[in-house]
């Protein structure tokens, strides 16, 4: 199945936004900096192994998202130096 480019063009930045906010409530609920990142890459790597290889395209999407669950731990780790104690 190929992705036409409007759907790529739309896929990235939702799976940035959705896996950013994902990982910005784990990480308040669960109190753990890094958590989203490491699952993430262990169900990434669970679904390339299972799959037996992805297309580019797929790899791009999955990447964005991976993105955003580290940018979701970047942004805990700031407020908690910033001095906001609920996060």
């Amino acid at each position: 199945m190929t992705v036409s480019l409007p759907q790529l063009i739309v896929s990235v930045p939702l799976f940035f936004v959705l896996f950013f906010g994902i990982g910005f409530i784990l990480n308040m609920i669960l109190k753990t900096t890094w958590f989203p990142v490491i699952a993430y890459t262990g169900l990434l790597i669970f679904f390339i192994v299972s799959k037996g290889g992805l297309m580019i395209v797929d790899m791009i999407i999955m990447f964005s998202g991976l993105a955003g669950a580290f940018v979701s731990g970047w942004a805990i780790k700031t407020l908690r130096v910033k001095g906001y104690r609920m996060f």
